[in-house]
């Protein structure tokens, strides 16, 4: 204490260590499987690696790259929103390069929020939205997505959503495919949350870095709808897609006024970074198509391994559609339905790691009895979770 004030600034006087920090020193200290952080256990493809290499050797990128990012890859990632898509962008003033996904959700909210504005953010999110709306001095109001146990998924009620928004209102902070739960939002969703964004003046910012992780249904920007091209801040990076977390390449597209606005709280936060990486993400992102086939086929085939072992031991499995998450209800085996408690047993008592859905959720009783396990490991560890999770 210092002055009478604690240390940390109020506005984030509520986030501590992450749930991830937490769960992960448990994974070390116990031996136990880490299903609870979502990181690969293996390196992405050998030639997205090598270009790397090439890019250090050669001197590319080992001093500042451009602020925007490097030319090489703004033009790699308009051709992938086209190609993809069918949605243009001029590489030169509609594409902002950042570090990591995060770091554009933390320039977005500081760019384009002030003390006051109110911003919506499906719920459960991911933790990071929380802080960063916090450090913006905005409030945060939470639309819950509700499980539906005989489909197995997790749906958007469209007019708790509407009713959701107030005049104070700036922002919308959507994530589909979605984590924790693994939703995919549907072309029909997305139209009514276009059209509602559009009636009310509201500014969207959308988390899609799960884009290429999709299992049922597809995947559609909402920058692609009527209306919301240029009202739309879309997010996406080359951690998930390419299995280079640590790299940290992220991006985001939008209208040149957007983007301007948003490099403008970026450059003062890393200012650039990953230059030689930048490099490698482009050519990964002209990688032919059955390299995402491939992708999406292994993670399916995960999906299904980790949800048919989860049911087995016990647990209500709400079978993801995308990203590479499952959520789970513990009550069939806990009555008391604790997620933190129950995660923090869990290695314990069989040697696996998960994480309490509960953090993800400002109405914590609303995400108290569901556990997040994470299938992007390689099959031999998640036979062996599976094997370990029947002592439950």
């Amino acid at each position: 204490m210092t002055q009478g004030r604690p240390l940390l600034n109020r506005r984030l006087a509520e986030f501590g260590t992450t749930i991830f920090a937490e769960m992960s020193a448990l994974a070390v200290r116990t031996g136990a499987i880490n299903l609870g952080q979502g990181f690969p256990d293996t390196d992405g493809p050998e030639e997205v690696r090598e270009a790397a290499v090439r890019a250090l050797r050669a001197g590319h990128g080992n001093q500042y790259p451009p602020g925007p990012g490097v030319p090489e890859l703004r033009t790699a990632i308009t051709e992938h929103q086209a190609r993809r898509y069918a949605l243009t962008y001029d590489p030169d003033t509609e594409v902002l390069v950042t570090a990591g996904a995060t770091e554009a959700v933390a320039a977005s909210m500081l760019a384009l929020l002030e003390p006051g504005d109110e911003v919506i953010a499906l719920e459960p999110y991911y933790d990071s939205y929380a802080a960063c709306i916090a450090m913006a001095g905005a409030t945060r109001v939470p639309v819950t997505l509700h499980p539906e146990p005989p489909t197995g998924s997790y749906r958007l009620d469209l007019d708790e959503l509407r009713a959701a928004v107030t005049p104070r209102t700036r922002l919308l902070l959507l994530n589909t495919p979605h984590n924790p739960t693994g939703t995919v939002l549907t072309r029909e969703e997305l139209a009514a949350i276009a059209a509602l964004a559009c009636e009310r003046d509201l500014l969207v910012v959308t988390d899609e870095v799960y884009e290429h992780l999709v299992f049922e249904g597809e995947h559609l920007p909402l920058a692609s709808f009527p209306g919301m091209r240029e009202r739309t801040v879309t997010i996406s990076s080359a951690g998930k897609t390419f299995s280079f977390t640590g790299w940290k390449v992220g991006w985001i597209t939008a209208s040149p006024d957007l983007v301007t606005a948003v490099r403008s709280a970026k450059q003062f936060l890393t200012y650039v970074s990953a230059g030689p990486f930048q490099y490698a993400v482009a050519e990964a992102l002209r990688l032919p198509d059955s390299y995402f086939d491939a992708l999406r086929a292994d993670l399916r085939a995960k999906r299904d391994l980790l949800s048919g072992g989860l049911a087995e031991a016990g647990f209500q499995v709400y079978r993801p559609a995308g990203t590479y998450f499952v959520t789970t209800d513990i009550r069939p085996l806990d009555a008391a339905g604790d997620g933190f408690a129950f995660c923090r047993s869990l290695p314990e008592r069989c040697g696996v790691v998960a994480v309490p859905n509960a953090v993800f959720y400002d109405h914590r009783e609303q995400g108290a009895p569901f556990v997040r396990f994470a299938f992007c490991k390689r099959t031999e560890v998640l036979e062996e979770a599976v094997s370990r999770l029947k002592g439950l």
